[in-house]
């Protein structure tokens, strides 16, 4: 297998795949896992903006249920992409805001949203045939 090192990262002649790790690809399916879920993105989208405080970004995620979001919360924390930040107040006061790491995430993700911005049409045309034709 040949490698080469571009950007800090290593590829290989699976670079196009899960298997760039040489794992089976379970790290990687493992972070897309978490990135990819139904609140992440949102969450990441909303904290762009500025460090929240939990209350505000729950009214903030409309549909996110306050357990879903203490663990995409923590989640997020434990894997660097999210800070947690307790003050020592009455009551105590807690904000998370996107950390460096989370902030890298915001490029590919808006990439990932004008992509289905700009296909929305075709997809929804493609799934009204579909159903047509069952």
């Amino acid at each position: 297998m040949r490698v080469r090192y571009t950007q800090g990262a290593v590829m290989s002649e699976y670079e196009h795949t899960c298997m760039i790790r040489g794992d089976g690809g379970r790290t990687i399916r493992a972070i897309l896992d978490r990135i990819c879920n139904k609140w992440t993105l949102l969450i990441v989208a909303t904290l762009d903006q500025g460090s929240l405080r939990f209350t505000d970004l729950h009214h903030q995620v409309p549909g996110i249920s306050q357990r879903m979001l203490t663990l995409t919360l923590r989640n997020l924390e434990r894997d660097g992409l999210v800070s947690r930040t307790v003050y020592a107040e009455v009551p105590p006061r807690v904000e998370y805001a996107l950390t460096p790491t989370g902030k890298s995430l915001i490029p590919p993700a808006l990439a990932l949203a004008g992509w289905a911005i700009e296909h929305i049409s075709h997809i929804e045309a493609s799934r009204e045939a579909y159903q047509g034709s069952r």
